[in-house]
């Protein structure tokens, strides 16, 4: 954990607070594998909770470095899995059948992580290879001890650093609950695939594999089997031919596609659950963790990449007054005058030359000044996107990832805002009132006897109440839908 402290630049101070409150538990717990480097070794024992936490790290070689990184790359997917015939009685138990009846082949685990170990087995009807995803025995128990505890921190933090409620520890342990919680039954994982699949089946250069839903179920889930290289092996990646500059793109890409278009991306991109095929498209798999985003908040984001693509820090700044981000008491200038701060200097640079702690640092120092607390409902995206730039800046260094995101970023506005796009929200807009069109003119009259028998209210002024005038509005705005329906 110090050297995790160092790598972000941590004060001596807190890292020295860090050492004092760890040393009461140098004895607890269990010392986990002595084959693995100590920083993993210490996630490990400590519980899968804290795996996630360090697959993330994985990914930053900039933010812990290279050494650092490689090491907990050991989280992603490769972790001491369980025995064979544990998984086999699971499989039995989940399916209601036996896995030499199920299956002509099934290997040892070919993959293990936190929550899950996969094996690579062939189908006894038509001889297709999958992926055979089991849960970990006890890992719900062990997870609930884990967020139990996070929980606890969390309220221990809020009471004894108030400086830190604005951050709203206690929301984004909650939040990490419902996602593990959901991670945790492997048929909502598969139905997030069987939809991811859907959503992107259109999408060159990436591809989902298909759902077996007849063996899938609470804790067992089959997919098709990826073929490619795993994304963190670039020795192989290279060895096949295979440019990493136009991989690392497509992944930068595709995610942001995949959260401004879709509203539903993959919350869990690290090289660990993406291969590479031999046509050189993006494979993804293990669906735990996917990401929702709505129409408004997609727009909020697009607008404000866009302005720090095209260096409009006053737009950047509105934005984030518009949407409620930062206080409204706060100046607009200012902000926009800390975010330039923030944005000019990395323009133009090698991403190899740009310390990534210390532009989260002076992100994080930007975020306390103006009072901006934590939006729980972009958690995930914004760790995503960390995780996602950290996956392409390994591919390759030297990616541009302000160059690399605008193209989509640009169709994306392009399409959302405009005339064209308003034109869109009202139709759909005037297709809703229309599924609510019988109940319009009893609402209305209601309204109208309301404004006509007003009863005594305390607030100021004369005419018709808020509410006559929503139904004097959606009348009327079903007027104009027929009206439009009869011109067209």
């Amino acid at each position: 954990m110090l050297v995790v402290l160092d790598a972000f630049e941590v004060p001596p101070a807190l890292r020295i607070l860090a050492r004092g409150l760890a040393w009461p538990f140098r004895w607890l717990g269990y010392r986990g594998d002595p084959s693995m480097p100590p920083v993993t070794r210490a996630l490990t024992a400590l519980g899968p909770a804290y795996v996630k936490f360090g697959q993330i790290l994985s990914t930053r070689p900039d933010v812990v470095g290279g050494e650092l990184a490689a090491q907990l790359r050991v989280l992603q997917d490769r972790l001491p899995p369980f025995p064979q015939a544990e998984a086999r009685a699971e499989i039995a138990r989940e399916l209601g059948a036996g896995v030499d009846s199920l299956f002509s082949e099934f290997s040892e685990p070919v993959a293990a992580a936190s929550i899950a170990q996969v094996h690579r087995a062939r189908l006894r009807e038509g001889g297709d290879a999958v992926a055979v995803k089991v849960l970990r025995p006890g890992i719900e128990r062990a997870f609930r001890r884990d967020i139990d505890a996070f929980y606890l921190a969390a309220g221990v933090i809020e009471a004894f650093a108030p400086f830190s409620r604005r951050l709203r520890p206690r929301d984004v342990v909650a939040h990490f609950d419902s996602v593990v919680t959901a991670e945790l039954d492997l048929r909502l994982e598969a139905a997030s695939a069987a939809e991811f699949a859907a959503t992107t089946r259109d999408d060159d250069g990436f591809r989902v594999p298909p759902v077996l839903w007849n063996l899938s179920a609470r804790r067992v889930m089959t997919l098709g089997w990826a073929e490619g290289i795993n994304a963190a092996d670039l020795a192989a990646i290279d060895a096949a031919g295979l440019d990493r500059a136009a991989l690392a793109e497509r992944i930068m890409q595709s995610f942001l596609r995949h959260a401004l278009r879709d509203g539903f991306f993959h919350g869990d991109m690290h090289q660990g659950n993406l291969k590479i095929a031999a046509d050189g498209a993006i494979l993804a798999y293990d669906f735990g963790i996917m990401g929702r985003i709505d129409a408004y908040t997609r727009r909020v984001y697009a607008e404000i990449l866009m302005g720090f693509i095209r260096r409009d820090f006053r737009r950047v700044a509105e934005v984030h007054f518009e949407a409620g981000y930062v206080p409204a008491d706060r100046s607009i200038d200012d902000f926009a005058m800390a975010l330039r701060a923030v944005g000019e200097p990395i323009f133009g640079m090698d991403a190899s030359r740009i310390s990534m702690a210390r532009l989260l640092a002076h992100l994080f120092e930007v975020t306390e000044r103006f009072g901006m607390e934590t939006r729980t409902e972009l958690i995930l995206l914004q760790r995503t996107m960390v995780v996602v730039e950290g996956v392409a800046r390994m591919l390759d260094p030297h990616i541009n990832i302000w160059k690399t995101s605008r193209p989509v970023v640009e169709t994306y506005v392009a399409e959302t805002i405009g005339p064209q796009a308003v034109l869109r929200d009202l139709g759909r807009t005037l297709r809703v009132l229309a599924r609510f069109g019988p109940l319009l003119p009893g609402l209305t009259e209601s309204a109208l006897i309301r404004a006509r028998n007003p009863q005594p209210a305390p607030a100021a002024g004369r005419g018709l109440p808020a509410v006559a005038w929503a139904g004097v509005g959606a009348a009327a705005a079903l007027g104009l839908l027929w009206v439009v329906r009869a011109l067209t």
